[in-house]
C-alpha cells in the first residue's frame, strides 16, 4: 500500500540549514519560551554529547561540506549510535530545518512508550504531525534517518514512513516526543507533539519471511555439506565375476602391491556364490595364490620382530646409561649432606639440596624398577626358549663387564627395595598401634555409656514393676469392693422379702406391732454393720503421723503443679525438708 508515493524519493532538500547550534542559551530560551516550555539545561551546556547525537543530524556532518554519506554497512561506520546507558537519561538537542523546526521534549519527563517491535520491522507511525505539515515538510524532517521508500499520509495528522532498511527504523524512533513547528509561527495549526511508533506492515513481514526462508536454506545447504565432507568414503566398486576379470584378478593376487584390494574382490565374490562347478578351478588357483602370500607374511613379522628386540636392546642399554648417571648424581647428594660440606651451606641451600636429593632417588627408584621389569621379561623370554630348545637364542647372553654392572645394579636395587618394604610395615604398625590407642579410648567412653544406660533401664524397669504391683493391688481392691456390693445388695433384697413376708404373716396371723418393729430393728442392724465392716475395709487407717505428714506435703506440692511432676523432682523436693526420705 505504499506504491503510491515511491515517487517522492527523488526529492531533492537544502540541507545547507541544517546546523544545530545550541551554544548560544539566548536562542534556546527564546525558542523554547515560544512553544510555552520551560527551558531546561543549563546555559552554554551541549545537552547531548556526540556519541549520542544522530550521526544523521551532527554539524559537523553538514551536507555542505561535500562529505559523501557513510555506508551503514561498514562495521564501526553504521548510523545508528550504540544504546547510551540506561542509568544516563539522555538529552536531545535542537533540530534545525529549512521548513521547520524540532525542539527537544522535557528530559525530566518518562521516554514515549513504543509497542513490541515486529519482525522485520521498516514502517514507523508517526502521529501528532501538525495540521498544516505536508508530505515534503515529512520527507525533509525523517530523510535524514534514511532512505524512504514511502509516505502515506492521513487527514488525521498522522503518517506511515516505509525506509529502506531496518536500522533506519531506530533513528526514526529517536525523534519521539520533540515538538514540531512549521518557520517561526506561533499557530496552533503549525505546532505539534511527534509521536514515532513501530508499525506493522504486511510489506515487511513478506520480506522478512523471504529472508529467513532463505537463511533457512543456505544453513541446510552449510549442514548437508558439512555432512558430506564429514561421510567416511564409500568402498570402491566391485566389478561382477567373468572369466577375464578372473585371470586379471589371478595376476593381482601374485602382486604384493595389489594383494590387498584383491583379496577384498576375491572375497566379494566367493561371498556372493560366483563358485559354482565351470568356474572351481580357477577360483582353486586363486585361493592357491592367496595361501602364498602366509609365508611371505611370516617373514615379515619375523623381521619386525627382530627390528623390536633391537629396538628394546637399544633402549635397555640407553636406560642403563641413564641410571648410572643417576646414580652419579645421588651420590654427589649424599656426599654434600655429609658433615664437611653441609655445614657450610646456608639454611636455604641445604633445603633446596634435600629437595632435589629426594627427587633424584625418587626418579632414580623409578627407572631402576623400570630396567627391571624388562630383564624380568628377557628372563621369562629366555626361560620358555630354553623349555623350548631353541639353541638359536640362547647365543644372547653376555657375560661381559656390562653384565656384572646390571646385577650389581639390580642387588642394590633390591636391597632398595627391602628397605623400603620395611618402612612400609613400620608406618603401619604405626598406624595399627595409634588405631588401637584411639580404639581403646573410643571402647571405654562406650563401655562408660552402655553402663549408664542399662543402670537408667533397670531403674526404669524396677519402677514399672513397682507401678504394675500398685496397679495389681488396686485392681484386687476394686474387686473385693464389688464382690462387697454386690453382697450387701443380695443381703438387702433378701432382707427386704424376709420383711415383706413377716409384714404379711402378722397381718395374717393378727400379731401384734411389736414383732414387726423387732424385725425392722434387727435389719437395720444387720445392715448398719455390714456398711461398718465395708467402710472398715476399704479405708483402713494411718499407720503413724508421719505418713500423714507425708501425705500433706506431697499433695500440697501437687497442688502447686497441677500438669504432674517427675518422680526426681517430687523426690529431691521432700529430701531437702527431710534428709532420712
Amino acid at each position: 500500500f505504499f506504491a503510491a508515493a515511491d515517487g517522492l524519493g527523488s526529492i531533492a532538500i537544502d540541507t545547507t540549514q541544517l546546523n544545530m547550534s545550541v551554544t548560544d542559551p539566548t536562542a534556546w530560551a527564546t525558542a523554547m519560551n515560544n512553544l510555552g516550555m520551560v527551558p531546561v539545561g543549563l546555559a552554554g551546556q551541549q545537552l547531548v554529547t556526540d556519541s549520542i547525537c544522530v550521526p544523521g543530524f551532527d554539524p559537523s556532518l553538514s551536507m555542505m561540506t561535500g562529505i559523501t554519506p557513510i555506508n551503514p554497512m561498514i562495521p564501526g561506520m553504521g548510523l545508528v549510535p550504540p544504546p547510551p546507558p540506561t542509568d544516563v537519561p539522555v538529552v536531545k538537542e535542537i533540530i534545525h530545518c529549512k521548513s521547520c523546526t524540532l525542539f527537544p521534549p522535557n528530559p525530566n519527563l518518562p521516554p514515549p512508550s513504543t509497542r513490541e517491535r515486529p519482525p522485520g520491522c521498516k514502517t514507523v507511525f508517526v502521529g501528532g504531525l501538525p495540521e498544516n505539515a505536508t508530505e515534503e515538510i515529512i520527507q525533509e524532517v525523517f530523510e535524514q534517518c534514511g532512505d524512504i521508500t514511502a509516505i502515506r499520509k492521513s487527514k488525521k495528522n498522522f503518517c506511515h514512513i516505509r525506509f529502506a532498511e531496518e536500522f533506519m527504523v531506530d533513528k526514526a524512533i529517536y525523534l519521539s516526543g520533540y515538538r514540531m513547528r512549521l518557520g517561526s509561527s506561533t499557530d496552533k495549526k503549525d505546532s505539534g507533539r511527534l509521536h514515532v511508533d513501530f508499525a506493522q506492515a504486511r510489506d515487511d513481514f513478506y520480506e522478512w519471511e523471504c529472508k529467513q526462508r532463505m537463511l533457512a536454506r543456505e544453513e541446510r545447504h552449510r549442514r548437508k555439506m558439512e555432512e558430506d565432507r564429514l561421510r567416511p568414503p564409500s568402498p570402491p566398486a566391485i566389478m561382477h565375476y567373468s572369466e577375464h576379470e578372473a585371470t586379471l584378478l589371478a595376476e593381482k593376487l601374485k602382486d604384493d602391491s595389489k594383494f590387498s584390494e584383491a583379496i577384498t574382490v576375491l572375497l566379494t565374490w566367493i561371498e556372493r556364490g560366483e563358485v559354482n562347478r565351470r568356474s572351481a578351478n580357477q577360483f582353486y588357483s586363486m585361493v592357491q595364490s592367496a595361501n602364498s602370500h602366509v609365508r611371505r607374511l611370516m617373514n615379515e613379522k619375523a623381521a619386525h620382530e627382530e627390528e623390536m628386540e633391537q629396538a628394546k636392546e637399544s633402549f635397555k642399554n640407553a636406560l642403563t646409561g641413564i641410571l648410572t648417571q643417576f646414580e652419579q648424581i645421588v651420590a654427589v647428594f649424599n656426599a654434600s649432606t655429609r658433615q664437611k660440606a653441609w655445614d657450610h651451606f646456608s639454611k636455604a641451600q641445604r633445603k633446596n639440596i634435600d629437595i632435589w636429593r629426594k627427587h633424584s632417588e625418587e626418579l632414580r627408584n623409578a627407572h631402576s624398577e623400570q630396567l627391571m621389569g624388562i630383564r624380568r621379561e628377557e628372563e621369562m623370554e629366555m626361560s620358555d626358549d630354553d623349555s623350548g630348545d631353541n639353541p638359536s637364542k640362547k647365543l644372547r647372553v653376555d657375560d661381559s663387564a656390562l653384565a656384572a654392572q646390571a646385577y650389581a645394579l639390580k642387588e642394590e636395587n633390591d636391597s632398595l627395595r627391602w628397605q623400603l618394604d620395611a618402612y612400609r610395615n613400620e608406618v603401619e604398625l604405626l598406624k595399627q598401634e595409634k588405631g588401637q590407642l584411639y580404639r581403646t579410648e573410643e571402647s571405654l567412653t562406650k563401655d562408660q555409656q552402655l553402663q549408664f544406660l542399662q543402670q537408667t533401664m533397670q531403674g526404669m524397669q524396677q519402677q514399672l514393676l513397682s507401678i504394675q504391683e500398685e496397679l495389681n493391688n488396686k485392681k484386687s481392691e476394686l474387686e473385693q469392693a464389688k464382690e462387697e456390693q454386690t453382697h450387701t445388695q443380695a443381703m438387702l433384697k433378701v432382707l427386704q422379702e424376709q420383711l415383706k413376708s413377716a409384714k404379711e404373716l402378722a397381718e395374717i396371723n393378727g400379731h401384734d406391732e411389736s414383732q414387726a418393729n423387732e424385725i425392722n430393728v434387727l435389719t437395720v442392724a444387720l445392715v448398719n454393720q455390714d456398711r461398718e465392716k465395708n467402710s472398715e475395709k476399704r479405708s483402713p487407717g494411718l499407720k503413724s503421723e508421719k505418713e500423714a505428714l507425708l501425705i500433706g506435703i506431697i499433695s500440697t506440692f501437687l497442688h502447686v503443679h497441677p500438669f504432674g511432676a517427675n518422680i526426681e523432682y517430687l523426690w529431691s523436693y521432700m529430701q531437702q525438708l527431710d534428709s532420712r526420705v
